[in-house]
């Protein structure tokens, strides 16, 4: 094994430890690390590379990674224990739960709707300033007050960052203690689990973060073939559907936002969770399984949840191109190819990626510092996807 690499590989698994030394010694990361669940067990476990732009410090098994979009899948996992427990129905109509939500026509939109990002808020009216949009109950009445960019239902487009204050708010709305959606989290997933994953950091965790490198555009100065840089102005233009649902109409535009204190510190469901490779991979192993004991969803919640609703082919609004959502979760499909039909989960801006696939009894993901120039569909996480897929398959032959 790689001297920079640490962690555990069971037999039959060896396949995505070469992968994964294979990223590293590409040159394509700086710090990573990679978790497999296999039938409720942990069979990889690796971590490698280096915690800084610098170089100077070692990606350990104690580091911990902001994870972006990645954080929409334990947030629709939130979504379904509330459904499972008859807090939610996805059928319903959001207002039910949440009547000022019903404000400039949206009285009818349901919450598979709303989880499936077809009801067109994927952006707020007006400007918003990046204090506001920590505030959970100013961004939250703020979106309620907001104008469908579309008649609910007629398409979809992707919700990058109000995704999780919606879904957030339906499980504060229904949840008997009232919890936050960091806190349900923590007591309902997290905890029982013996995980770590954070929607809003404590300051004592903080200085195991390993900060993020680079972005998903092109760095300043760099010479950009110019007919790709047209075609990154109408899908990451200011005043394109696609930048506005990125940034927040520019609350999160900044340069190294997303590595900022108050930025951990706030609740954002959709794109600041918080953690590491080996607790994604045991949370989403135990959505189809016991995890020692521990399961967190059933297999016709599951089934549910990981159903594509969107129509098949539609573009996305906001991405461009045709994605596929179930209830909160973008299930298999060209642009989240996971392990094969019938995987559930979520990508992350960058390259980071969590998912289950009940078929192959595989929970898996990988979490990253540096950034490819993707949202999803990252070639690294893919590798190491095809090769914990196959590892699988040899497994239950």
């Amino acid at each position: 094994m790689s001297s920079t690499v640490g962690g555990s590989v069971d037999a039959g698994w060896e396949r995505v430890r070469d992968a994964f030394v294979a990223n590293l010694d590409s040159g394509q990361e700086t710090g990573c690390a990679v978790s497999v669940y296999h039938r409720g067990r942990k069979v990889v476990d690796l971590w490698g590379g280096h915690f800084d732009k610098e170089r100077t410090t070692a990606y350990t098994d104690d580091t911990l990674q902001l994870v972006f979009s990645t954080t929409k899948g334990i947030t629709a996992i939130a979504v379904a224990i509330c459904a499972q427990r008859g807090l939610l129905s996805y059928s319903e109509k959001v207002a039910t739960y949440w009547p000022e939500f019903a404000q400039h026509g949206k009285g009818d939109a349901t919450l598979a709707q709303l989880l499936s990002h077809q009801c067109g808020l994927y952006t707020v009216d007006g400007d918003i300033s990046l204090a506001d949009a920590l505030d959970w109950n100013t961004v939250t009445a703020r979106l309620a007050d907001t104008r469908p960019r579309w008649d609910i239902g007629t398409k979809h487009g992707y919700h990058a960052l109000t995704y999780g204050w919606l879904a957030g708010e339906l499980v504060r709305r229904v949840d008997p203690k009232k919890r936050s959606i960091g806190a349900f989290v923590q007591d309902e997933i997290v905890r029982p689990l013996g995980a770590e994953f954070w929607i809003g950091l404590p300051e004592s965790q903080e200085s195991r973060v390993s900060p993020m490198i680079g972005g998903i555009n092109p760095p300043p100065g760099e010479d950009i073939d110019p007919a790709i840089k047209a075609m990154l102005e109408q899908f990451m233009g200011p005043n394109s559907p696609g930048g506005q649902a990125l940034s927040l109409n520019g609350a999160f535009g900044g340069d190294g936002t997303f590595n900022r204190r108050e930025v951990h510190a706030a609740e954002i469901p959709a794109a600041n969770g918080i953690t590491n490779a080996r607790s994604l991979a045991r949370i989403y192993a135990a959505t189809i399984g016991e995890v020692d004991g521990v399961r967190l969803l059933d297999s016709s919640t599951v089934d549910v949840a990981r159903t594509t609703v969107t129509p098949a082919g539609e573009p996305d609004t906001c991405l461009i191109m045709p994605t596929t959502f179930g209830m909160g979760f973008m299930t298999h499909g060209q642009f989240t190819p996971y392990a094969g039909p019938g995987s559930f989960g979520h990508p992350g801006a960058g390259g980071s990626v969590a998912f289950a696939l009940p078929e192959k009894q595989l929970g898996f993901a990988y979490v990253m510092n540096q950034m490819a120039q993707n949202l999803a569909n990252d070639l690294r996480a893919q590798g190491l996807t095809d090769a914990a897929a196959a590892c699988a398959d040899s497994a239950s032959h």
